[in-house]
This record gives C-alpha cells, structure tokens and sequence, in this order.
C-alpha cells in the first residue's frame, strides 16, 4: 500500500467553534429585538441563524471525531465524519432556502409594518458577526467541504442580514416595503445553487464514486505499458475523504516474479499514480495464472 498521506490541519475546529459562540449571541439578540419591535423579518432572520448555529455544532463535532483513532471496529476511523456532515448541511441549506423563498413571496403581497431602527442596528451586528465569521472560515472553505458547508450557511445568513438592512433603510426613508423581499429570494436562489454543488460532491465521495478528474482506463493503460505486466483489471477507485484517494486493482505479470521484483514494480506503480492522479493509498493485488475476469470494471 502507498504511503503518500496528507493530513489535514484540523486546527479549522477552533475556528468553528468560535462562531458558534458569535452566532449564538446573534441569534440571542436577535430574538429579544424581534420580539420588542414585532418585526416578523428579524425573527425569521433569528430562525436562519439558529439553524446555522445547529449546522455549525454539526460540523464542529465532524470536525472533532476525524481527530479520532482508528480501531480494529473502525478501520478507517471517522474519516468520513466531515463529509457526512457536509451532505447534511448542505441538505439544510436547500430546505431554509425553499423556506426564504416562502417567506419572500408572502412578504411581497402582504408588506409588514417594522420597527425599522431596530431593525437596522440588529441587522448591523449580524452583519459584523457573520461577516467576522465568514472571513474566518474563508480560507480553509475552499479545502474542506465541511467548512465550505459551515462557511455557505454563513455568509447566506450574512447576505440575509445587508437584505434585512437594506430593507429597513429603504422602509426608514422611502417606504419601500417590496424591496425586502426582492432581495431575500435573490439570496435564496443563489444558495439553492451553492448548495446543489455541495451536495453533488459530498454525495459523489460519500457513493464511492470515482473522483470526476480520474479516468480509470487512462490508468489502466498506462500501468499496462510497464515492464513485466500484462494488465490492470479489476479497478476501483474512490474518495475516502478530502484528503485520500483510493486505488485497489489485480495485475496480471506476463511472468512469474519473486516478490522483491514485485515490490520494485509496486513502487513505480505507485509513485506513478501519485504524480499523475494524486492517488495516495495503493493495494494491487499480483497474479499471473488466476482465472477471474479481465475486465477493467468488475461488478463485485
């Protein structure tokens, strides 16, 4: 098996953590404004930051249990923790969309009269909350879907909050009730979209399915112009989790070799995969003489 390993750093739990504890302080505020003003728009906007808060304890604990040890009951250990809990996110996000959408087309034809000063300076410190926050998490979102599942659910509800203060700027001076609205479904479709993406690749890792820039046959062909092989059959590869990719396979010698010569050839195969395919964990299984079948794809 190959030894090209890269573990992440999983110092972006930290981080997590902390906007935990910011969104909590939003939501809070939020919730006691909304109730003092009777504005229906910060209440559904505290609604939004609750379930971000959920989604952020979701992937801090995901964050933490791939920290964990493999055992002989867990042999991969919790690899897949932060992929699971990508899927899941990502699930939420098309749901408090459809909901935004809901609450943007009813908003429309029945504009509600707020309390627009509080509106503002409430919408002011979720601004600067999830704005701290999205910046934190920005980073490490484009190298762990996890995070990117944290991130997207947070600077929605960014996003969410300038509608919400646009609104109640435009409600202060102009009496422009509609435009909240228009706003809030442009935001919900632009997460439905992010979050489609999301999904589609969390799904795709957490199905098996090979990574979309490897092509197994390309693989097998160019593992069939080695020294001493006859082919490649028998292949799978898949993603174990963002940082690992997984290659199994039969090679059929066109000789019967000692297995120092294999580990020589082993070592190509491997360094080869490595650099032209990033596939870190190799498990070729040898033969010369066994009848199965040859064909690139086996049904197992």
């Amino acid at each position: 098996m190959a030894h090209h390993h890269h573990h992440s750093n999983n110092s972006h739990s930290g981080k997590i953590l902390v906007t935990i504890f910011l969104n909590i302080g939003i939501t809070a505020a939020q919730v006691v404004g909304g109730i003092w003003s009777g504005s229906l728009a910060l209440l559904s906007d505290a609604l939004h930051n609750f379930t971000d808060v959920v989604s952020l304890i979701i992937s801090y604990v995901a964050s933490l249990f791939v920290a964990k040890d493999a055992s002989v009951e867990r042999t991969f250990g919790y690899k897949r923790a932060e992929i699971l809990a990508a899927f899941i996110n990502a699930s939420t996000l098309i749901v408090i969309a459809a909901i935004l959408i809901k609450e943007a087309i009813e908003r429309f034809f029945s504009p509600q009269d707020i309390e627009s000063d509080l509106v503002i300076i409430l919408s002011i410190v979720a601004i600067l909350g999830n704005g701290f926050s999205v910046l934190l998490l920005k980073s490490d979102s484009k190298r762990n879907m996890n995070t990117k599942s944290a991130y997207l659910h947070l600077l929605t509800d960014m996003l969410a909050s300038v509608a919400v203060l646009i609104g109640g700027l435009l409600m202060k001076y102009f009496a422009v009730f509609w435009i909240d609205s228009v706003l809030t479904l442009a935001i919900a479709i632009y997460l439905v979209i992010v979050s489609i993406d999301l999904l589609k690749q969390s799904y795709r890792v957490l199905m098996l399915f090979t990574p979309k820039e490897i092509n197994v046959e390309d693989i097998a062909n160019y593992i069939r112009q080695l020294k001493g092989i006859s082919d490649l059959h028998h292949i799978h590869v898949w993603q174990l989790n963002e940082d690992e990719i997984h290659l199994e396979a039969h090679c059929r010698f066109k000789e019967d070799i000692k297995i120092s010569e294999f580990d020589k050839i082993l070592i190509e195969i491997e360094d080869i995969l490595h650099e032209k395919y990033n596939i870190n964990h190799v498990n070729i299984q040898p033969e010369i003489y066994r009848k199965d079948p040859k064909d690139i794809i086996v049904q197992d």
